[in-house]
């Protein structure tokens, strides 16, 4: 259940840090958006997650870990698992994306992150093939820029103006 602004600027950090992994899983980020309340209108807020990104790649490496591959459905079922669902019900290509998905792994050795919210199967598969001509460090960053954009998106379910 999203929480309102004024009681995700009152609540206790503990009790707001689970909803804020959930939109990304990277402590410090999750920490400069807890540090940065009261937050006086729901655009600072997402102005404040913005400048707390980009990511190092290190953190992105980690972040990925809490994703699902696209295609596939999450296993878990928290609040992530279900934006996940939602960001993903375009994917109507399964078979295609499992093949893609191995071949991505095999290159990068961690699952393919995009931000999947209002895109067709078609278009999510076409990004994960341009992206398997990038060298390493790049695709980090690109998965990076990915993880912000969700995060962004998942803020806006979490927090409600």
């Amino acid at each position: 259940m999203p929480l309102a602004l004024a009681e995700f600027n009152t609540a206790e950090a503990a009790e707001v840090r689970p909803a804020l992994t959930a939109c990304l899983a990277v402590p410090r980020w999750v920490d400069a958006v807890l540090a940065g309340r009261p937050y006086p209108q729901f655009d600072a807020l997402l102005k404040a997650a913005e400048s707390a990104t980009p990511l190092r790649r290190d953190e992105v490496r980690d972040a990925i870990a809490a994703h699902p591959r696209i295609g596939e459905k999450p296993k878990s079922t928290g609040a992530d698992a279900a934006w996940s669902r939602g960001e993903q019900s375009g994917v109507d290509n399964a078979d295609e994306f499992a093949a893609a998905n191995a071949e991505y792994e095999r290159r990068f050795g961690h699952v393919f992150l995009v931000c999947a919210s209002g895109r067709s199967g078609a278009e999510l598969l076409a990004n994960l093939r341009s992206r398997l001509d990038n060298d390493p460090e790049t695709e980090l960053d690109v998965a990076g820029a990915e993880l912000a954009k969700i995060a962004q998106l998942r803020l806006a379910k979490a927090v409600t103006a």
